[in-house]
C-alpha cells in the first residue's frame, strides 16, 4: 500500500492522525520529520516559499521515508493541483473553500476523466511509466485525498454540504483565519471555539483542525476531529532553541551566580 493509499484509508476510517506543517522548503526537513513517527506532513505552499522545484524535492524526500505528504496549495487552481499530484503528493489541502460548488470543482481537479486533470503515466506518481494507463487510472482514486479548509464566515452555512460533497475526504478548520474574519484577535476566542466544535461534528468527510504547539487536542477529538495538524518545523525550532536558552540561564556563572 502506498503512503497515499494508507492516508486516504485512515482518513476514511476516522483513525486519529497527527501531523505538522512544514514551512521550510528543504527535503532534509521532510526527511527528519518524516521519520519521527508522525502520520503525515503538510507542505505549506500557502504561507511559506514553496516553488514547484522545492515542492518536488520535498515530495521526493517524503516518498523516500514513506511518509504521506499533503500540499497546502496557495489556491485551488487546477494547474497547481495537477503539478503537486503528478509529483506524488498524497493529496492537497485547499484554503478558503466556501461552497459545495467550489468543493465539487476541486474534487474534479484531483481526478482523471472528463473535466478532470490531465493524464500522464510518466510522472513520479505513476512510477515514471512503470504503471500502465489502466493501473494508474485504477489506483489513483484510492491514493489521493482532498482536504477543504473551512476558515471564512461565509462558509459556515455550507459546512454540511461541503463535507458531503463526493470526492472530499476531509474538512479542516482554519481557526486563525476564521477568528480574523469574525473580528476576533485570537483563535481561542469563545465564539471561534464554538463554531469550530460545530464544524468538527459534521458528517460525511473526516474533520480536523490546526492546533498550536502543546495545545490539548483531546477536547477537539471529543467534538469529532480525527486528524490534527499541530505546530510546524518553525515552532519545533523555536521551542528547542528556547529550552536551550533557559538551560543556559540556569547554569551558574564563573563567579558563582546564575
Amino acid at each position: 500500500m502506498s503512503p497515499g493509499e494508507r492516508l486516504k484509508a485512515r482518513l476514511a476510517a476516522r483513525e486519529l492522525l497527527l501531523g505538522t506543517f512544514v514551512k521550510t522548503p528543504h527535503p532534509a526537513v521532510v526527511e527528519v520529520l518524516g521519520e519521527s513517527g508522525l502520520d503525515f506532513l503538510v507542505l505549506d505552499g500557502e504561507h511559506a516559499p514553496f516553488d514547484r522545484a522545492a515542492t518536488d524535492a520535498c515530495l521526493l524526500a517524503g516518498r523516500a521515508v514513506g511518509c504521506p505528504l499533503l500540499v497546502r496549495v496557495p489556491a485551488g487552481d487546477a494547474a497547481t493541483i495537477l503539478g503537486v499530484l503528478d509529483g506524488g503528493a498524497a493529496g492537497v489541502m485547499v484554503p478558503h473553500v466556501t461552497s459545495a460548488g467550489q468543493a465539487a470543482a476541486l474534487a474534479a481537479a484531483v481526478r482523471y476523466g472528463p473535466g478532470g486533470r490531465g493524464f500522464a503515466a510518466t510522472t513520479r506518481a505513476a512510477g515514471y511509466g512503470r504503471r500502465g494507463i489502466a493501473e494508474h487510472l485504477r489506483r489513483t482514486p484510492g491514493e489521493v485525498s482532498l482536504i477543504c479548509q473551512i476558515e471564512d464566515p461565509q462558509a459556515l452555512d455550507h459546512v454540511a454540504a461541503i463535507a458531503a460533497t463526493e470526492g472530499v475526504d476531509g474538512i479542516f478548520v482554519g481557526r486563525a483565519d476564521l477568528a480574523v474574519g469574525l473580528g476576533e484577535a485570537a483563535m481561542g476566542a469563545g465564539r471561534v471555539a464554538g463554531l469550530a466544535a460545530g464544524i468538527l461534528a459534521a458528517t460525511g468527510a473526516a474533520t480536523g483542525l490546526y492546533c498550536a504547539p502543546g495545545e490539548d487536542i483531546a477536547p477537539w477529538v471529543g467534538h469529532g476531529a480525527s486528524f490534527v495538524v499541530a505546530g510546524s518545523d518553525h515552532a519545533f525550532l523555536q521551542q528547542g532553541a528556547g529550552a536551550l536558552a533557559l538551560l543556559r540561564n540556569s547554569v551558574p556563572t564563573p563567579g558563582g551566580k546564575p
